[in-house]
């Protein structure tokens, strides 16, 4: 896996003279690397069949043995040690004998440090700058972004481009904590089977992306992408919408709005909540899906 973690990153990063993508397409680079994970699967193979074959000589060697029902066993007495420290004994080798005092200690660092991360977070009211584009899901998209998540679509792709050329120039401005603000959980993520799909919105048509989700081979033949076609014959009841809404509302509390007043705005209002249920209801799970990933990445232009 190194190896494939090398090789592909070293052939994401490459240039022709001209300052284009040597490899501009994305399965060039996963392709090269299957070789390897067919490795992985080998070597993994043999670790199993290794542990299976430990399982069954312990279980056949305590076939094999005899029960003993009481056997003398004899050991020195512990020699007993003061509580100050010996001659030559380290600190810590010290520490280590005064068991409460040592989690004592190890107590209060662990204290200081976690005081350290997570008090800045506390005080400071918001340390993420403020994208005035970045609009909350409507309830299409957030149902769009469960079923992205059930169907474990962020385990192959990221949403998270890193500042380095060759990110950019494949897939455009790269990512700000600002347009994150909403997301809850964040699916930024490391591992690219697939491309990354952080600026995939209005790219393709809602007609391209549903050929895609069916049969990924009938537009990309060199995919290796698994279909989803039941997406398209789900359908969404939006019984659970609305309740989706108020927990998003409390889980983004602190992204709320404040009017002149001072008084704070939901995320979602009272009205928007209410009519969430109608606004996905007899629309399919393919709809959802695709709408949410037509919302990712127009923040910044």
């Amino acid at each position: 896996m190194y190896v494939a973690g090398f090789t592909q990153a070293s052939m994401w990063k490459q240039f022709n003279p001209d300052g284009s993508l040597t490899y501009g397409n994305f399965l060039e680079t996963v392709n090269e690397i299957i070789p390897m994970y067919w490795m992985r699967a080998i070597g993994g193979t043999l670790y199993i069949v290794g542990m299976l074959i430990l399982v069954y000589n312990v279980i056949v060697t305590v076939r094999q043995g005899s029960k003993v029902e009481d056997e003398l066993a004899e050991s020195a007495p512990l020699k007993k040690i003061s509580g100050k420290r010996v001659a030559g004994e380290g600190l810590h080798t010290w520490l280590e004998r005064k068991v409460v005092l040592f989690t004592i200690l190890t107590t209060v660092a662990i204290l200081i440090g976690g005081l350290v991360e997570i008090v800045p977070l506390i005080l400071v009211k918001s340390n993420v700058p403020t994208i005035a584009s970045v609009k909350p899901y409507t309830p299409l998209e957030l149902e769009g972004r469960d079923i992205y998540i059930r169907e474990g679509c962020n385990n192959c792709h990221s949403q998270m481009i890193r500042p380095f050329r060759s990110e950019t120039e494949r897939y455009g401005e790269y990512s700000k904590a600002g347009e994150f603000v909403y997301d809850r959980p964040f699916l930024w993520g490391s591992k690219r089977t697939g491309p990354d799909l952080a600026r995939v919105g209005e790219r393709y048509s809602d007609d391209w992306h549903r050929a895609h989700l069916i049969d990924p081979r009938s537009v990309v033949p060199e995919s290796n992408m698994p279909g989803f076609p039941w997406l398209e014959t789900n359908q969404l009841n939006g019984e659970l919408t609305a309740k989706k809404m108020e927990v998003f509302n409390m889980l983004t509390k602190g992204s709320w709005h404040v009017d002149e007043q001072g008084n704070e705005i939901p995320l979602y209002s009272a009205e928007d909540i209410a009519a969430s249920s109608a606004a996905v209801k007899g629309k399919t799970e393919m709809d959802a899906l695709i709408a949410y990933l037509q919302s990712l990445g127009h923040a910044l232009k």
